[in-house]
């Protein structure tokens, strides 16, 4: 019987969930929502914070801010309310209502911009205004998640090593692209294992990470508009580039089979089985891939049908998404640097 005594002492890390019957191919989703953050981006944050806190760099008088589309916002929105922080989160307005509705309930501040930056998007608009932040106040403290090693090292020491346990013989790693903290951690570990493991990111339609061009992103979570600082292609064998209205179908047809997953999980699982079909056809591989969170916040957006049909048209048709990608153009090749 778990007892703790903190937020961030508690997640659950050996639930998966098969996919093989709904899907038709042989892929485990290892389910990271189950914690008091409602994502994988709790161990991000407690990573980070001890660090700094270890440092010296984070201290009572401190002021946590941070850069997030949401999920690590409501993190450290935990652990700020466990250890008694003060912390300012900068959003941007495609951040879930009820993401924010959490992190305020938590005791937090939301910060929210509206405007995208002229490049780099909402992204680079958040950063130039957390920077701001810290020009006016020698008291903010910026965890900086984009660039900071403690975020894939929570992978790294965590994620990985639970994967390798249940799965001994893993052959293929589907991870989402954000930060690219769960992709760096994971990757970074089973390059060093004796057994050779393909890890394969996935990443979205009109994000910038992987080189591809800038597009209009709906979805928070996955994809960014500006690349991230921890990213290193070496130790990423393949990209996948799935289309938000692709996300959409896919989170509809895992709740149509009872699994509330979050938009994140949505596009892993349209990736995996899209590079499953065209690379490991009818072959009977190990395979796992990472759900970041569920889908209670998706309410407004990702489950809402008229949110979906307004900016992706009719998903059981033939239209195209909003932005002009069409919805079968899911593209899938080699890694430019």
């Amino acid at each position: 019987m778990p007892v703790i005594s903190a937020p961030q002492e508690f997640n659950t890390e050996d639930l998966y969930v098969n996919l093989r019957e709904m899907y038709g191919i042989p892929l485990h989703l290892k389910c990271e929502g189950f914690n008091f953050a409602g994502s994988i981006k709790l161990k991000a944050a407690a990573s980070m914070i001890e660090a700094a806190e270890r440092s010296g760099a984070l201290t009572q008088d401190s002021v946590l801010v941070e850069s997030s589309s949401g999920n690590l916002g409501v993190a450290l929105s935990v652990i700020a309310a466990a250890k008694g922080y003060r912390f300012i989160c900068v959003v941007d307005s495609r951040t879930n209502l009820a993401t924010r509705k959490v992190i305020e309930s938590l005791g937090s501040e939301v910060h929210t911009v509206s405007e995208p930056s002229a490049e780099g998007g909402f992204l680079a608009a958040r950063l130039e205004y957390v920077r701001g932040l810290l020009a006016s106040d020698p008291r903010y403290v910026w965890l900086n998640q984009h660039a900071n090693p403690d975020n894939w090292r929570a992978h790294y020491r965590t994620t990985a090593p639970q994967i390798e346990k249940q799965f001994p013989d893993l052959e293929l790693l589907f991870i989402g692209a954000g930060t690219t903290g769960t992709l760096m951690g994971c990757a970074r570990y089973f390059k060093e294992q004796p057994r050779p493991v393909t890890v394969v990111a996935v990443d979205s339609v009109g994000s910038v990470t992987f080189g591809g061009p800038a597009g209009v992103r709906m979805i928070p979570g996955l994809g960014t508009g500006v690349r991230p600082a921890l990213l290193d292609t070496s130790f990423v064998d393949d990209v996948v580039h799935v289309p938000e209205g692709d996300t959409v179908r896919a989170c509809h047809t895992l709740a149509r089979g009872g699994f509330l997953f979050g938009g994140s999980t949505g596009t892993v699982v349209s990736g995996a089985q899209r590079w499953l079909g065209e690379h490991r056809p009818g072959k009977d591989v190990t395979a796992v891939a990472i759900a970041p969170d569920l889908g209670e916040r998706y309410l407004d957006t990702v489950y809402q049908s008229s949110w979906v049909r307004d900016l992706y048209g009719d998903l059981d048709g033939d239209a195209a998404d909003a932005h002009g990608q069409e919805l079968t153009d899911l593209s899938t090749g080699a890694l430019q640097s």
